[in-house]
Formats: C-alpha cells, sequence, structure tokens
C-alpha cells in the first residue's frame, strides 16, 4: 500500500482491512526486538498476513543510541520515515536529546508530481484561481507538515511551488513566454502565496 491505513485488529472478528502498513515498535533491548520481530511474524500470519521483508528492519534509535555513536565520533543512528516524516535523532541547543521530523523526501516528490498535473490544467484559468489553488496547497502543506525543526523543508516547497507557478505562466501563449522572473515577483506581490509557518509546536508533557 502506497499509503498509511489505520487497522483495528479484532481476533473474534478477524482483521478489517486485507493489508496493514508503517508500525513502529520501539524496545529497550535488541534480544527483545529480535523476540517481538519473530512473535508478530507468527501472530499476523494466524490473520493471512505478513511481514514486507523489504521493509521490515530493526534500527539502533534513540537518546542512549546516539549518545554512544556522538561520543564515539560516529554519525548519528539511522533515520525511519513514518506517516510522511522521516525522523532522527537530534540535540537542542542545550545538548538535551530531541527527535527530529522533517518532510520525507519521497512523499514530496509524489506531491509535487501530482502539483505539475494540476497546475497545467489551471494553465489557462484566471489569475485569480490559479492563486485560491497554490494558497490551499500551500495551507494545507503548513497544516500537516508544520512541525518543528521542518522550517527549511517548508520553505523548499513554497519555492517550489512558485518555480512551478512561475513556468506555467511563461508557457501561457507566445507573450507570455517573455515573462521575466522580477515580472512573477511583482505579480505575486498582488497575489502572495503564505510563507511557511510552524502549525504543529512542541507541547509540554505532563507527568
Amino acid at each position: 500500500m502506497r499509503r498509511e491505513s489505520h487497522v483495528r485488529f479484532c481476533e473474534r472478528a478477524g482483521v478489517r482491512l486485507p493489508r496493514a502498513t508503517h508500525l513502529v515498535m520501539g524496545v529497550e533491548r535488541e534480544d527483545d526486538a529480535q523476540r517481538m520481530r519473530v512473535a508478530l511474524g507468527e501472530r499476523l500470519a494466524k490473520f493471512g498476513l505478513t511481514l514486507h521483508p523489504d521493509k521490515t528492519r530493526l534500527i539502533e534509535f534513540g537518546r542512549l543510541p546516539a549518545l554512544a555513536r556522538r561520543r564515539a565520533g560516529l554519525r548519528r543512528p539511522a533515520t525511519f520515515a513514518f506517516l510522511g516524516f522521516t525522523h532522527y535523532c537530534g540535540w537542542t541547543r542545550d545538548g538535551r536529546f530531541i527527535v527530529k521530523h522533517k518532510t520525507q523526501s519521497q512523499r514530496l516528490s509524489r506531491k509535487l508530481t501530482a502539483l505539475r498535473a494540476t497546475a497545467r490544467r489551471l494553465m489557462h484559468a484566471p489569475l485569480a484561481t490559479q492563486h485560491a489553488y497554490y494558497v490551499r496547497v500551500l495551507q494545507g502543506h503548513y497544516a500537516y507538515y508544520g512541525r518543528p525543526h521542518n522550517y527549511p523543508a517548508l520553505n523548499a516547497f513554497r519555492q517550489q511551488v512558485r518555480r512551478i507557478w512561475f513556468w506555467c505562466l511563461r508557457r501561457r501563449s507566445q507573450k507570455s513566454r517573455r515573462l521575466a522572473w522580477d515580472a512573477f515577483e511583482a505579480l505575486t506581490a498582488r497575489f502572495p502565496l503564505p510563507v511557511p509557518r510552524i502549525t504543529r509546536p512542541w507541547t509540554p508533557r505532563h507527568a
């Protein structure tokens, strides 16, 4: 499956969907992780499900592995993708461990491909219609991916949207092909695109 699915398991009624995807589990010890992997495979087999051999992996992740690698001068632990984000180990400015998130590159590539296809269909629509579409795209993107530490990826996505719009305007007609970037900047001053913003800030943990 290309997208995540929320699956409810009920032993009496069986599995509601034929396939599930993108399950992340965390354990403290490697031997526990190995046993859990075997047990999960056996349990899923009872429902006619299997673990994908190419997408199922065990990785070191968390504060202690990151600290050990940092002290040894090694690269940080491996990353993993979940729900459209790449999760990776990081550190705050005051030296505390933190799990950081950035937009998953494969998800971003698919979204830009779909955006280019829609932009071509809207190429000859009025500017106000095109502007409203790009505003909705950016606002929706910020609403989901607006996580702390992901601002560079948000800004890069906005720049890609600007380039797609500029490309479409240049191809509207022979006359529009002469549209220069400074003219496009003047146009986007009249039809501004929303700037990146963090919509899902950190919340304090409660004991």
